[in-house]
């Protein structure tokens, strides 16, 4: 069975800087195309920030230049580094990877992030 457990979600105050962590099990992330997706209340998951199949990295132009993800292929565990963080950053953060070998989708519980003073 598939699982992605995300942590490092919190309260930090604007311009601070939160790591956000998701650990799989049953699944093998090099394998997988791998993001982080955000979402606000009442609207639709967006993709913050990728690593799509065949490699490389993309974010979302609210967040380039702030966050950075990466992946440990040998701890199979991804990571989101936030910084220089904005209340309009303030939302419940999800992983998600997708496997290149059958298509199948997988989702993190969720985590929030609330950037306030």
């Amino acid at each position: 069975q598939v699982q992605l457990v995300e942590s490092g979600g919190g309260l930090v105050q604007p311009g601070g800087s939160l790591r956000l962590s998701c650990a799989g099990s049953g699944i093998d992330f090099s394998t997988n195309a791998v993001a982080w997706y955000r979402q606000y209340p009442g609207n639709a998951r967006e993709s913050v920030a990728s690593i799509p199949n065949g490699g490389g990295t993309f974010y979302h132009k609210s967040v380039k230049g702030r966050f950075t993800i990466d992946v440990d292929y040998a701890r199979n565990t991804m990571y989101l580094q936030m910084n220089s963080l904005k209340p309009e950053d303030t939302a419940v953060y999800y992983c998600y990877a997708k496997s290149t070998l059958t298509a199948r989708m997988y989702w993190g519980q969720g985590t929030q992030v609330t950037v306030s003073s």
